[in-house]
């Protein structure tokens, strides 16, 4: 039993694989297109939703144990459960941000390693399989399934805000509470009874998806320069209104307050996972796809660190608790005109942030089938398109639920610890390949082995440990359900596929 669960695939297995007739993915996507899935992926709800939260912080109506962050308790006990809520960064969330562009660049180091030695769909859950064995392979692929799953939601959600701000702005109405609002916030009944364009905006990524992996990178490179154009406006439209009082304090609750919007935050930089998620789309991933995650990062960086300075500089941080800071921050300086402008860039840059999240989701499904551990009709590639059309709109619609009847902050923290687990995994999984397949070829190789993956999985934990306890076991329930998933079902398909030669 013990040899099945910690078997390890090989890396020449898992690129034979990616070869077969009907399951092969059609290699289309250059250098700049796997950047602007990565800007796309990015640039979404951190900066036109969440920037507000994590400078602001979570208040919360009630509080307890489970809503306190774990590094609080471990450093302060029982006392840290009288703060209501989850203090935020206040202005210092550029630092935030610029904390977070470290951290991530140390990941990405190790994904950049992983991705040119291992070109195949399916990102971290593809490298454990790789590194660690089967029962971690798949506990990062229900993870990651999580991961991407949530991350959508919270864009979503951001989504439904900003079209309302816009529909206000432009012709002084709003869509109907009832059906423009989540059904539950902060885990009570809101009212509302569903966030349906949410619903209805899943549903079209979805289909555009699923019409071809091209057509969607050229969608998405659209939208990705019109979501840039949006910002260099609101940075440079706004920086005029700036007023020095806003940035003090400048870190108004310590610094446990800057690694708290760190956290918040956090999800938002999965866009360079979206890239090795397309390794198999990839006309020549040795180079490009390092260039892509590094790319992404760097342009991401700047770009985030611009909005949040200028978002706290045009109004104070406290009053940024809400879902659409940008549009308010705007409106409170008299630019309705430009918040329409903006709002209306940042709508259609969550689209491609939706785009971009939804495709990543679908080739972990598609390559998790692959290898027997989900239905096999989810490893079908459509005849025209060449696409995986059953898990991508299976994924959609189980997104889409969701998205209309949660908040944002609910799916934000899951993302995040999700998406931190996913890149300890990957930074071990560099040291492992070091030491086990020393000489295999590596189109990129991480510097300073083995300071930069052990330092990437020590700063990832700590963010973890940033996160509430909440969120821990919440974590841990879907990590429970999915490996009684895996037992007593996916264990045994993974079997009769498998035998020791294919390893």
């Amino acid at each position: 039993m013990a040899s099945q669960l910690f078997r390890k695939k090989s890396i020449d297995a898992l690129i034979a694989d990616s070869e077969q007739t009907g399951r092969r993915l059609e290699r289309s996507l250059g250098p700049w297109s796997l950047t602007a899935l990565g800007i796309g992926a990015v640039i979404g709800s951190g900066i036109f939703s969440l920037t507000g939260t994590a400078a602001s912080g979570v208040t919360l109506k009630t509080h307890s144990i489970l809503h306190a962050p774990v590094l609080d308790l471990l450093l302060q006990g029982p006392d840290a459960v009288s703060t209501i809520g989850r203090p935020g960064a206040g202005p210092a969330v550029a630092l935030s941000f610029f904390i977070l562009a470290l951290i991530c660049g140390l990941a990405g180091l190790c994904y950049a390693e992983l991705a040119s030695m291992i070109p195949v769909a399916g990102s971290a859950y593809t490298y454990a399989y790789a590194t660690m064995g089967e029962i971690v392979a798949w506990i990062i692929g229900w993870d990651l399934i999580l991961e991407y799953a949530v991350s959508n939601m919270a864009v979503a959600v951001g989504f439904s805000a900003y079209i309302n701000a816009i529909l206000k702005a432009l012709i002084g109405v709003e869509l109907p509470f009832v059906l423009s609002q989540p059904m539950i916030v902060g885990g009570e009944f809101s009212g509302a009874w569903f966030n349906l364009p949410t619903l209805l905006i899943l549903i079209g990524v979805t289909w555009v998806l699923v019409k071809g992996v091209q057509e969607s990178a050229r969608a998405n490179l659209v939208m990705v320069f019109i979501k840039v154009a949006a910002i260099l406006i609101f940075v440079f439209g706004a920086a005029g209104s700036v007023q020095a009082a806003n940035y003090t304090p400048f870190m108004p609750n310590g610094f446990s307050g800057v690694l708290t919007g760190a956290a918040i935050v956090f999800f938002t930089y999965i866009g360079f996972d979206s890239v090795s998620t397309a390794a198999e789309e990839c006309r020549n991933p040795k180079r490009d796809l390092p260039f892509g995650i590094f790319m992404t990062l760097g342009i991401c960086a700047v770009l985030y660190a611009s909005v949040a300075t200028v978002l706290t500089g045009v109004i104070n941080w406290k009053e940024l608790d809400t879902a659409a800071p940008v549009a308010k921050a705007l409106t409170s300086i008299g630019r309705e005109n430009l918040q329409v402008v903006v709002s209306t860039g940042a709508v259609i840059g969550m689209l491609s942030s939706l785009l971009v999240f939804q495709y990543g989701q679908a080739r972990i499904w598609f390559v998790m089938a692959r290898d027997r551990f989900l239905p096999d009709r989810f490893a079908m590639v459509h005849p025209k398109y060449q696409t995986p059309d059953r898990a991508t709109w299976v994924a959609g619609i189980l997104v889409g639920i969701p998205a209309g009847i949660f908040d944002i902050g609910t799916f934000a923290d899951l993302s995040n610890i999700g998406t931190l687990f996913a890149f300890m995994l990957a930074s071990i999984g560099v040291l492992v390949l070091r030491k086990t397949q020393p000489d295999r070829p590596r189109g990129f190789r991480v510097p300073w082995v083995p300071v930069v993956p052990i330092a990437s999985v020590f700063f990832c934990f700590l963010l973890m440990l940033s996160l509430p306890l909440e969120t821990w076991v919440r974590f841990f329930a879907w990590l429970t359900i999915g490996l009684a998933i895996y037992w007593f079902y996916g264990r045994r398909r993974a079997a009769e596929k498998h035998t020791d030669a294919n390893f």
